[in-house]
């Protein structure tokens, strides 16, 4: 099992910036926070953090820029059962554990999984497309 919170590829800009994305200035800084971010940010921490660095952005910017990234597929939007979405700038295939005490949320891949979730689809007669794994748990205290 191989733990990952960052994406090693090129940043968030650089892969804008091959999409063809026009980068204004207040869109460079979101993206910024983004790269930086080692969490999956839900987008008023996305607007907090931004606003910092600029005080001009609205919310309205961060969610406009956070849905045509999303549309891209150059972000991916998570629920992970909340009543918000976070953001996650690895589009690696990869699945979530996530801590239903603190929130947090831990990127895991594993090889053994990925082929028991195709064998299964298989037995049951499909090909499987896609899938997104979510796993809730609370950290084992050791006494």
């Amino acid at each position: 099992m191989s733990h990952s919170s960052t994406s090693s590829g090129p940043s968030l800009i650089q892969r804008c910036a091959d999409a063809g994305l026009k980068m204004t200035g207040q869109r460079k800084i979101i993206l910024r926070v983004l790269d930086e971010a080692e969490d999956h940010p839900a987008v008023e921490t996305v607007y907090e953090r931004a606003k910092a660095l600029d005080e001009s952005i609205s919310m309205a910017t961060v969610y406009r820029t956070l849905n045509l990234l999303d549309e891209l597929h150059l972000v991916v939007r998570q629920d992970f059962n909340e009543n918000f979405s976070r953001y996650d700038k690895n589009t690696d295939h990869h699945h979530h554990l996530i801590d239903i005490e603190s929130g947090e949320v831990v990127e895991f891949q594993n090889d053994e999984i990925e082929q028991m979730k195709k064998e299964i689809a298989r037995k049951l007669g499909y090909e499987l497309i896609e899938c997104r794994l979510e796993l809730y748990g609370k950290k084992i205290r050791k006494n």
